[in-house]
This record gives C-alpha cells, sequence and structure tokens, in this order.
C-alpha cells in the first residue's frame, strides 16, 4: 500500500464559517505578494503549503470520512476569496478538489478511507490530466498497464497545474481494457519527472508545466475508476466547472478592487468632464455602477450553481445533474466574460498612467484571458439554449 505523508501535518477546519474566516486570512498574505510573484515569476511553494497546512485542502472530505464537507456554493466563495488575492494561487486547489470528488464518486471504501485520511492531514493533489500532443483536447495515450512486475505508468502530460508543489499527481490514464483510470501517483515516485517549463503569459505561477512518467511503478489502490463517472449521471463536470466559474469571479474582483483604488487616489478626470476628480466624472461613475452590478450578478449566479450542484450530488439522476451543469455552464460563460471586462475596464478608466509597468495591472487581464481559454462560452451558451428550447441533455464529460 503507498501511503503519502505531507510536509507538516495541517490544522483541521471543523465549520464552514471557520473555513470562511481561514481563508480571508489567507487571502490577506497573499495579496501582498501577488504583484511582486507575477512579475518575477516566483512560485508561491510557501503559499500553498500554507494553503494546505491551514486545513482548506480538507474542506470537501464527507463528514462519514472526518471532513466538514463544506457546500459547493460555500467552496466557491473560497475560490473567489483566494483568486481575487492571487489568480495563480487561486487556481491551483482547483484540480486538488476535482480529484477528491472523483474519489467520492468511484472509489472504493478502502480508497476513500486512506485519501481523504491523508488530505485531513495534509496532502495536496496536483494533476496530470491533459496532453499536449493529443489531435483532440479529450484524447490521451498516457497508459497504466499490467506488466509482469506489476502495473506500471508511462506517459507525457502538459497543463498539469499545481503538480510542481503537490504531494500526488492524480493522472489520467488508459487501462488495458481501454478505459480511463484516474491514478493517484506520489509525487516522488521513481520515474515521475516534473518539468516546470510553462510559458503562459497568464497565470504565470500554477506551475502548470510538464509532467514525464517512465515505468513508474503503480499501487492497484492508487488506481481510482474515472470512465465510468461519465457513463452514469454525476456531478464531477459541473463541480469542476463551478470552481473554474470562481476563479475567473474572485480575478474579476481583483482587478476591480485596483481599478477603485487607481481611480481615487491616481488618475486624471477627462477635461470635458468638468470636474477635478476622476473619481467624480460621470462617465466614469457609469462604467464603475455598472461593473459593481455585473460581479453581483456573478455572486448570484455561483450561489444558485452551487445549490443546483449540491441537489445534484445528493440526487444524481439525469434530470438534477443536467440542470447542475446548465446553471454552472451559465456561471461560468458570465464570470467569463466579466473577469475580461472588468480587466479592461481598469485600463480604460484608469487611463495611461494604469498601463505603467510599476503596477503590474496588466496580470490581471493575462490571467482572465489565460484561464478562461480551459472552456471556451461560445460551446457554453448552445448546450444552455439546447437544454432549454430542446430539452437535450449537456454531453456528460469535465468541460460542462
Amino acid at each position: 500500500m503507498t501511503q503519502v505523508s505531507p510536509k507538516q501535518r495541517a490544522s483541521r477546519i471543523t465549520h464552514a464559517q471557520q473555513a470562511l474566516q481561514v481563508a480571508q486570512e489567507l487571502a490577506e498574505r497573499f495579496r501582498a505578494g501577488s504583484a511582486q510573484r507575477d512579475r518575477q515569476r516566483e512560485l508561491p511553494h510557501a503559499e500553498l503549503q500554507a494553503l494546505f497546512q491551514s486545513g482548506l485542502g480538507a474542506i470537501t472530505v464527507p463528514r462519514d470520512f472526518g471532513g466538514i464537507e463544506i457546500s459547493t456554493a460555500e467552496l466557491a466563495g473560497i475560490f473567489v476569496i483566494l483568486s481575487a488575492a492571487d489568480g495563480s494561487i487561486g487556481q491551483v486547489p482547483q484540480n486538488h478538489f476535482y480529484a477528491l470528488e472523483v474519489l467520492r464518486i468511484n472509489g472504493s471504501q478502502a480508497q476513500k478511507q486512506r485519501l481523504y485520511a491523508e488530505v485531513l492531514a495534509g496532502v495536496h493533489h496536483g494533476n496530470a490530466l491533459a496532453e499536449f500532443s493529443s489531435p483532440a483536447a479529450h484524447q490521451r495515450s498516457t497508459a497504466v498497464s499490467q506488466q509482469a512486475e506489476g502495473l506500471r505508468l508511462n506517459g507525457n502530460k502538459f497543463y498539469c497545474t499545481g503538480a510542481l508543489y503537490a504531494d500526488r499527481i492524480p493522472t489520467l490514464a488508459i487501462a488495458d481494457d481501454g478505459k480511463e483510470q484516474l491514478v493517484f501517483v506520489p509525487r516522488h515516485q521513481s520515474g515521475v519527472n516534473v518539468i516546470d517549463d510553462w510559458s503562459g503569459f497568464g497565470q504565470r505561477t500554477t506551475g502548470s508545466g510538464s509532467v514525464q512518467f517512465r515505468d513508474v511503478a503503480i499501487a492497484p489502490e492508487d488506481v481510482v475508476p474515472f470512465q465510468t463517472a461519465f457513463e452514469r449521471p454525476s456531478t464531477v463536470g459541473p463541480f469542476a466547472q463551478i470552481m473554474h466559474a470562481a476563479i475567473d469571479q474572485g480575478i474579476a474582483r481583483a482587478a476591480f478592487e485596483d481599478m477603485l483604488d487607481f481611480l481615487r487616489l491616481r488618475a486624471r478626470p477627462w477635461p470635458d468632464s468638468g470636474v477635478d476628480r476622476a473619481s467624480d466624472d460621470p462617465l466614469t461613475l457609469d462604467r464603475t455602477g455598472r461593473l459593481a452590478a455585473r460581479l453581483s450578478a456573478g455572486d448570484a449566479l455561483l450561489a444558485i450553481a452551487g445549490d443546483a450542484v449540491d441537489v445534484a450530488q445528493r440526487d444524481p439522476s439525469a434530470e438534477n445533474v443536467a440542470l447542475a451543469s446548465v446553471d454552472v455552464a451559465k456561471a461560468r460563460a458570465w464570470t467569463t466574460e466579466v473577469s475580461l471586462e472588468a480587466s479592461n475596464l481598469l485600463f480604460e478608466l484608469g487611463g495611461s498612467r494604469s498601463s505603467l509597468r510599476e503596477h503590474n495591472f496588466d496580470r490581471h487581464w493575462r490571467n482572465a484571458r489565460t484561464h478562461t481559454l480551459h472552456d471556451p462560452v461560445r460551446w457554453k451558451y448552445p448546450a444552455i439554449g439546447n437544454y432549454l428550447l430542446n430539452g437535450v441533455l449537456p454531453p456528460r464529460r469535465g468541460t460542462i
């Protein structure tokens, strides 16, 4: 049996209000160095260690296994808080909780008991899901196969957000029967090579680079079925997506708060406005108010979607899962657009001064633009419309 221990044992969070308070305290710490980390690409090893030692990594563990089983809306709210402080740090735990949801749905009792216990102790899960060279995003060639000496894992992965910082790297691999499995690979297992080659212009410190697996010995108990989670109705897809929506909402909040501060303290009014302060410019007031309303709408959509996911987790009928997917798609599409709008409006209203490198405000747009490429909005609106007009259920996969 492969057991993984965290670098340092985590604190135990006992209720949702404590989780919110811990997230807010961590966010204050993370916000202070966010611009510097992005500018210099300083990887947040210490910050992420603090996050998982705080106990936040275990807040979705079911009560039957010692966790508090926080609601999905509350989890989304925590992602907003963390992502508003640092968009890269906010993104890293997404795959951790995604893997735990797959474990909840498809893991055996013994797997849940062992892996949840690790997470309660502070173990951090990264990911190795996607592949760079496959002809389509959903196609994978990484394989876990039975050989004379036991199970072995081989393949190359990219977009491995969080793998650099993790204790385990849940990895999608094709088994001998042709079905996909989620392999909970120990980060420091022989044959695992994590490469820091992420060069995206946004989300620069997520560690979303490559992982290579070369004849990695795999314990059978570390293999959890994956594909079967999509052969029946399950919440794996909408649960994954609501966290992405919350990350975008957090990035939008960060841009909005920086915009407010800049308009109050640094920006100059346009001559035709007839006012002495940019914060009194009537056109600036209008655009600021409009964006504030759209941000509040994003919060509301996340709350609605979170409730729908909770209903589907309790009763994963085809209709409940479809409704959760549709409500999450609405939130995801909305926060995608608002994050891009907010990070652009910061410059439009802030003027030329806001573009100076010393402020590093462009990180908000870069973060929003990079993260929102994860799942294109152009495919979400038709899925919503097809469900509402024609009763066609959304596809079952992790992208909706």
